[in-house]
C-alpha cells in the first residue's frame, strides 16, 4: 500500500506521463477515429481519360492538367460533372476522340450521360483548370476554363446548351506585356461587394516550345524544374454587369506581384466582410492578397506567415483549400505540395496572422513522401470535424527515371479533433488505398444526396475515378444552399455558423477548391450524434445576419437573402 506521500508522487508521475504522451502524440486514444470509407463507382457512364499528349520532349504543360467542376448545370437537383483535357503537343489542337473536354449529366443512381456535343462545351486548345458560377445572376451556372495560350468562357443558355462568349466578355486576350498566356486556376468572387461576381485567374509561367529547355539525361529527359521558366502575374477581372469584364489587375495591385500561380484559397480571412485571396505558387513564396476595401489588395504573404514554411522554404504549392479546420471560427489553409516538402497547414490566428501547424498536426511526417495536386477540406465521416483529401501523383513522367514514384494512391487524413490528423486511407477501402495513378484533379460534392460528401478524381492517361462515400458511421448532417438578392445570386462569401450540443462550427460559400477545380457550392456540416442544431446563423455578403433556432438534422435546407 502506498503512503499518502507515495500516492502524491504516483499521481504527479501519472500527470507528467499523461503530459508527455499528449505532447508526443502517443496517448492511448490519440489515433482513434470514426472510419471513412469510399467505393469506386464503375460502369457509371462517366468514362473519360484525361489526355496530356505526352511526348519525348517532355513539354511542361503535359504534366499539369487538372480541371474538374462539380455543379448542377441543368437545375434538376443532381450534381453534374465537367472535365477538361489536353490537346496535341506542341500544336495545341483538340481532336474529337481523345482531347475533347466533357460534360456529364447526372441521371441519378450513379449513372451519367455524356452531353458534351449537345451542350456545345467541347473546348479548344490545351486546357488546365475550370471554375463555374452564375456570373450574370440569371439562375444558371456558367463555365470558365483556364488554358494555355487562351482561356474560354461559356454562358449557360438555360436550355441545356452553352454559348462561347470569351471575346465578348473580355477574356480573349493574352497577357499585355508578355504576349502569351498560361492560366491554371480561377475563382469567382465579389471582391468589391457590388453584387456581381468578379473573376480572379492564377497564371503560371511563360512557355514557348521553341525555346523550352531540356532537363535530365539527353537520352531520357524529364519535366524541368519551374526555375527554368519565367513567372507570370495573376489577373483580376471586374464584372461590369452588362455581360462584360474589365481587366483591373494593375489598378487593384494584383499585377505588381510576379509568381507562378497554382491553386487559390478564397475567403474572408480576417472576418471584415471583404473577400481575400491566397495564391499557392510553385517553388516561389505564396501570396496572400488582403482586400483593402477600396478596390485594391495588399500582398501580405510574408507578414502573415503564409509565404514560406516553418523551415523558411517556399514549397511547390499546388492545390489549396480554405476552411475552418479546427472549429474556432477562423478560416485556415491547407496546401498540397511535392514529395520531400511536406504539405503546409496554416491555422488562422486572427488579424491576418497564421501559425503553421504542419509538424505538430503530424501532417509533415505523413505527407513528406507524397505529392499532392488538387485537395479539399470536408467532413467525410460527419463527425463534426473537417478532414483532408488529396489527389496524389508525382510531377515526373511515369516512363522516366523517376517512374517508380510517379503513380500514387489518393491521400486521406482524418481530423482527430485535437489538432492532429491520422492517415485514414488504409481503412478507406482496398481500392482507395491501392489504386495508383498520376492523379491531378479532385472535386467534391454529394452526388446521391445522401448527406455524405463524395469525390471525383482525374488522372493523366487513366480513367476518372468516382468515389462514393459509404462511411458506416450513423452520424447526422445538414446541407445548406443559399440564393442571394442584393448579393450575388450564388451568394459566394456567405458565412454560416451552427451551434449544437457539441459546440459550434463555421462554413462559407465558395466554389473554387483545390487545384483548378470547382466543388459543390452547398455548405455541408457533419453533426456527429447531435440530434438538433440549436442555432443556425447566416451572415450574408451584404452584412445582414439571420438566425434560425432548433433546426432538425439530416436534411437539405435552402435560404433566400431577405
Amino acid at each position: 500500500m502506498l503512503s499518502s506521500s507515495g500516492t502524491r508522487r504516483a499521481g504527479l508521475l501519472g500527470i507528467l506521463l499523461l503530459y508527455y504522451l499528449s505532447f508526443t502524440g502517443m496517448a492511448a486514444n490519440d489515433d482513434e477515429f470514426q472510419p471513412i470509407m469510399f467505393d469506386l463507382i464503375e460502369n457509371s457512364g462517366l468514362s473519360f481519360v484525361v489526355e496530356p499528349s505526352r511526348t519525348d520532349k517532355r513539354h511542361q504543360p503535359e504534366t499539369m492538367i487538372s480541371g474538374i467542376a462539380v455543379f448542377d448545370y441543368d437545375n434538376d437537383g443532381l450534381l453534374d460533372v465537367y472535365i477538361v483535357s489536353g490537346a496535341t503537343m506542341p500544336g495545341l489542337q483538340k481532336t474529337l476522340d481523345t482531347h475533347t473536354n466533357r460534360l456529364f449529366r447526372n441521371l441519378g443512381d450513379w449513372k451519367f450521360e455524356d452531353v458534351t456535343t449537345k451542350a456545345g462545351v467541347q473546348g479548344r486548345g490545351y486546357t488546365n483548370g475550370t471554375v463555374v458560377a452564375d456570373y450574370d445572376n440569371d439562375g444558371d451556372q456558367d463555365i470558365f476554363i483556364a488554358g494555355l495560350r487562351e482561356n474560354i468562357f461559356y454562358r449557360n443558355n438555360g436550355d441545356g446548351t452553352f454559348s462561347d462568349i470569351t471575346k465578348e466578355a473580355g477574356f480573349g486576350n493574352p497577357d499585355p506585356d508578355y504576349g502569351t498566356l498560361w492560366s491554371v486556376a480561377a475563382a469567382f468572387l465579389d471582391y468589391d461587394n457590388d453584387g456581381l461576381l468578379d473573376l480572379f485567374v492564377s497564371n503560371y509561367c511563360v512557355w514557348d516550345p521553341a525555346t523550352e529547355p531540356v532537363c535530365g539525361p539527353q537520352n531520357s529527359p524529364d519535366y524541368c524544374h519551374p526555375q527554368h521558366y519565367d513567372g507570370l502575374p495573376n489577373s483580376l477581372f471586374h464584372n461590369n454587369g452588362d455581360g462584360t469584364f474589365t481587366d483591373v489587375s494593375k489598378k487593384s495591385g494584383i499585377r505588381d506581384h510576379i509568381g507562378k500561380g497554382m491553386g487559390l484559397g478564397v475567403a474572408d480571412f480576417d472576418d471584415d466582410g471583404w473577400i481575400d485571396i491566397y495564391v499557392a505558387n510553385d517553388t516561389v513564396p505564396a501570396f496572400l492578397f488582403h482586400n483593402q476595401q477600396d478596390g485594391t489588395f495588399q500582398e501580405i504573404g510574408f507578414e502573415s506567415g503564409t509565404a514560406y514554411t516553418y523551415s523558411g522554404a517556399a514549397v511547390s504549392g499546388m492545390g489549396v483549400d480554405a476552411k475552418d479546420v479546427n472549429n474556432d471560427g477562423r478560416v485556415d489553409l491547407f496546401v498540397a505540395a511535392m514529395t520531400n516538402e511536406a504539405m503546409p497547414y496554416y491555422e488562422n490566428a486572427g488579424d491576418m496572422m497564421f501559425d503553421e501547424m504542419t509538424a505538430s498536426s503530424k501532417l509533415a511526417m505523413m505527407t513528406r513522401d507524397r505529392t499532392g495536386w488538387s485537395n479539399g477540406i470536408f467532413d467525410f465521416n460527419n463527425d463534426g470535424w473537417k478532414d483532408l483529401f488529396i489527389a496524389s501523383g508525382d510531377v515526373m513522367d511515369p516512363r522516366g527515371n523517376f517512374g517508380e514514384r510517379v503513380l500514387q494512391p489518393n491521400t486521406l487524413f482524418v481530423n482527430l479533433k485535437n489538432g492532429k490528423f491520422a492517415d485514414a486511407a488504409p481503412q478507406a477501402g482496398d481500392k482507395f488505398h491501392t489504386l495508383r495513378a498520376v492523379h491531378r484533379g479532385a472535386a467534391f460534392g454529394d452526388f446521391d444526396n445522401d448527406g455524405r460528401m463524395d469525390a471525383i478524381v482525374s488522372a493523366l492517361s487513366d480513367p476518372v475515378e468516382i468515389w462514393r462515400n459509404v462511411s458506416p458511421t450513423p452520424n447526422n448532417w445538414l446541407t445548406l444552399s443559399f440564393t442571394g438578392k442584393s448579393s450575388t445570386r450564388d451568394a459566394i462569401g456567405t458565412k454560416v455558423k451552427i451551434t449544437t450540443a457539441s459546440g459550434s462550427q463555421w462554413g462559407h460559400v465558395n466554389i473554387a477548391v483545390g487545384y483548378g477545380c470547382a466543388s459543390d457550392k452547398r455548405v455541408h456540416f457533419g453533426l456527429g450524434s447531435d440530434q438538433l442544431v440549436e442555432e443556425l446563423q447566416i451572415t450574408w455578403p451584404n452584412g445582414l445576419v439571420e438566425k434560425k433556432q432548433d433546426v432538425k438534422p439530416n436534411q437539405f435546407l435552402s435560404f433566400v437573402e431577405p
